[in-house]
């Protein structure tokens, strides 16, 4: 495919860098500054051009008229709006535009369709969505949700003297009678996709495939408690905060916010009135015990800046806080960042990329016999996880997966018939308007028939 992306900061460096990992599309990047569209040209297989996009005629140059998406993904909502107006008219390009304010969000859809948008990406909004799923289950580290929120996949670390130490998998699945499937484990620098006689040990991160439900039960039985967060702390009022805030607020959970800025604590007060906004420093660790995050169920850092989060939670964790949440926006460091041990770390770049990717792959295969719902990168980013509805028969309906040559490294997770959960077996079969969950190390799948040998 002929995709453009224009606007070349974090975000957009990182939705270049997953598209590129695709190996099948054609990208060219703009931006008004030489540097960055350099970078990306000498760091990836893309082509660059260096200007105003607002400008026609360098909209041209970049390919407008043969382009099938067009990205916008500036730094400012109304100037990605204006270039997607262009963009349409100028082309036949399906268009994306990035925002960020809590005005449009509110608004969009009134001109979302004015305006040819096939997608808006809100980093903002898809963090808080993150951060808010995550809270659900404050002693998993990562969670995503499949089938509309009906399956999850939990990450959850193998404490000291947990009973599925030195435990193999299929002893598991009799000795618990958990309905669950083990979809991959992280051990130090190595991911498995572990079969019967995988051997558990303490400190293994492993993430499992099942309903809210069963999740809770497993946790239970293995003696990991699933008290759900009834107050957080989150530290900086931003646009994620606000858009936090304001999911927390409306799912009944106590919040109080920290934010060093008068103006906006001001706003904040108005904007929540049920909140507790506090003005001060949220690195200031007197502030902090001051106000109680010793005792509070989460401590969510959300400063701009990503030292001060990682100060923020290793000294909230110094204090046995139940969950910590920590926002990450430079990726450079994320081996170290890993090693500290920091729970749940929230990378809103990858969360706009991860939306955007979807979106292509369901584009680059609209004549199949499956669309991609929602793909989430899990196992430490090493793994994909996609929903699949499948739309009309193909090789692999009607079979069970005993029958299926599925390739090596590829695991049907869980099946969604009609809002029945199914943990599947070998005896058990995907039919027509099922939904799929696949987790495999497989990169580019796009068609359920891809999980199939030859």
């Amino acid at each position: 495919m002929n995709i453009i992306l224009v606007g070349c900061g974090k975000i957009g460096h990182k939705i270049v860098e997953k598209l590129s990992n695709e190996k099948e599309h054609d990208i060219t990047v703009v931006d008004l500054r030489q540097n960055v569209v350099d970078e990306l040209v000498n760091m990836y297989d893309v082509m660059g051009v260096v200007g105003d996009c607002v400008n026609a005629d360098i909209l041209e140059e970049a390919g407008v008229k043969e382009a099938d998406i067009l990205i916008a993904s500036t730094g400012s909502d109304e100037l990605n709006f204006t270039i997607c107006l262009l963009a349409k008219k100028m082309g036949d390009c399906q268009t994306i535009a990035r925002t960020r304010k809590p005005e449009y969000s509110k608004t969009i859809n009134l001109f979302k369709d004015d305006l040819g948008l096939a997608l808006v990406i809100n980093s903002h909004v898809e963090a808080a969505q993150e951060i808010s799923r995550n809270l659900k289950f404050p002693n998993a580290i990562q969670v995503d949700t499949f089938a509309k929120g009906r399956i999850e996949i939990l990450k959850f670390r193998i404490p000291e003297n947990s009973v599925l130490c030195n435990m193999k998998l299929y002893e598991m699945q009799k000795k618990l009678n958990c309905e669950l499937l083990v979809c991959g484990v992280e051990r130090e620098t190595d991911v498995f996709i572990p079969d019967g006689n995988f051997v558990f040990k303490q400190g293994d991160l492993v993430s499992i495939v099942s309903t809210y439900k069963n999740c809770q039960d497993f946790f239970k039985k293995i003696g990991i408690k699933t008290n759900k967060v009834k107050d957080v702390v989150i530290i900086g009022g931003g646009v994620t905060g606000y858009y936090l805030a304001q999911m927390l607020l409306q799912s009944g959970i106590k919040v109080k916010i920290i934010e060093r800025d008068k103006k906006r604590c001001e706003e904040l007060s108005v904007l929540f009135p049920k909140a507790i906004v506090i003005n001060g420093d949220g690195t200031d660790n007197k502030l902090l015990l001051e106000e109680g995050i010793e005792n509070a169920g989460a401590v969510v850092a959300l400063t701009n800046i990503d030292e001060e989060n990682i100060l923020i939670s290793l000294f909230a964790k110094s204090k046995n806080c139940q969950k910590l949440i920590t926002k990450i926006n430079k990726i450079e460091f994320d081996e170290v960042i890993r090693k500290l041990d920091l729970d749940t770390i929230i990378y809103p770049k990858t969360l706009a990329a991860e939306n955007v990717l979807r979106f292509v792959r369901a584009k680059n295969n609209s004549y199949s016999s499956s669309n991609i719902e929602t793909i989430h990168f899990i196992l430490d980013g090493k793994a994909e996880a996609l929903e699949f509805k499948i739309n009309e028969k193909s090789r692999i309906v009607g079979k069970s997966l005993f029958e299926l040559n599925i390739r090596k490294n590829v695991i049907v997770a869980c099946i969604n018939r009609n809002g029945k959960i199914i943990i599947p077996k070998g005896q058990d079969s995907i039919e027509v308007n099922d939904s799929v969950i696949i987790v495999t190390t497989i990169g580019g799948l796009k068609d359920i028939n891809d999980i199939l040998e030859g």
